[in-house]
């Protein structure tokens, strides 16, 4: 698309968005011209606290699609539009409702911890949820000896695994994204960059956790670069984030980490980037795609995103 067009797109959502009283919440993970253009960008933690404190009538969300149910569930009253309904998740996908029911019928007296890259029906099968921001202090924060059920991302279930030394039973699904880091053009851009740290995602697979100068989510790493002293760094996330840091650190270097196939560009999520800025503008234009989500499911799924919300706002679960 040309930059004209681009521009004429731009100016359509600005009025559309005054007309409708709506507002564009954006991930990390989306174009930076995306990022450029939403009145609030975020990872999962600060998008769910925004769906459900705005005075908007609707909210669009730039993100994929479990985003826009999580902010449907938040915000029920409000119209959540999701400007392409094929804008899904690798990992949400990894965990059918079929089968995790039974998961958990065969490890009983668990208390079910589901990341909040789940389905809406993983949501309403789970006792509290979280994001990669706060998992570890969730699961904490759980009485000790209470044995848990953690899904469906085995790398960031792990991860907490090490960090709590729980008792966790791990669900077996993985981000496309994540896995796909290469170890070895990781450790060769560092020697080619002395002084470059390393930062990871806990999405990540554990040789890439290993070499990692500082591990965390989205917003997490975003600040680290802001606090550290370091002028150059190797992102080993989704690289919409690197737009993010260039933002607040215009004076240092960043490097998306590469795939282990360099010729696929794997690093990028193919489904954030379904969102384009046309798709934004017909989308407030027309206003659907919308989200609709059955009333009970809503308020099954709604008690453990509440109870999330609830715990990190005393653990401080955002750091």
């Amino acid at each position: 698309m040309s930059e004209k067009e681009n521009s004429k797109y731009i100016s359509g959502i600005k009025l559309l968005k005054e007309k409708k009283n709506a507002i564009i919440l954006a991930h990390y993970y989306q174009d930076g011209k995306i990022q450029d253009i939403a009145d609030f960008v975020g990872d999962s933690l600060a998008l769910s606290r925004k769906a459900e404190s705005n005075s908007a009538d609707i909210i669009l969300f730039a993100g994929v699609k479990f985003m826009a149910e999580t902010a449907k569930i938040l915000a029920p009253q409000k119209k959540i539009l999701l400007p392409d309904m094929d804008a899904g998740c690798s990992l949400a996908d990894s965990c059918k409702a079929e089968d995790f029911r039974k998961f958990i019928e065969d490890n009983p007296g668990r208390t079910v911890v589901s990341y909040v890259n789940t389905t809406a029906e993983i949501k309403a099968m789970s006792d509290i949820i979280c994001t990669s921001s706060n998992a570890v202090k969730i699961v904490n924060s759980l009485p000790e000896g209470e044995k848990i059920i953690f899904a469906p991302d085995r790398n960031l279930g792990n991860y907490v695994l090490n960090e709590t030394g729980r008792d966790i039973v791990v669900w077996d699904g993985a981000c496309h994204v994540h896995e796909e880091f290469s170890l070895e053009a990781i450790l060769k851009i560092k020697s080619e960059n002395p002084g470059s740290k390393i930062l990871v995602h806990p999405e990540c697979e554990l040789p890439v956790r290993l070499v990692a100068d500082h591990i965390g989510s989205t917003s997490a790493l975003l600040e680290f670069t802001v606090k550290d002293n370091g002028n150059c760094y190797i992102i080993a996330t989704e690289p919409g984030i690197i737009h993010q840091m260039k933002k607040m650190n215009p004076h240092k270097r960043f490097i998306a980490a590469p795939p282990k196939d360099s010729t696929c560009g794997c690093s990028e999520c193919n489904f954030m980037k379904l969102i384009t800025i046309e798709k934004i503008y017909r989308c407030m234009r027309d206003e659907e795609p919308e989200i609709v989500i059955d009333g009970k499911l809503i308020n099954d799924a709604r008690k453990p995103i509440k109870r999330m919300l609830e715990l990190s706002k005393n653990i401080n679960g955002n750091k």
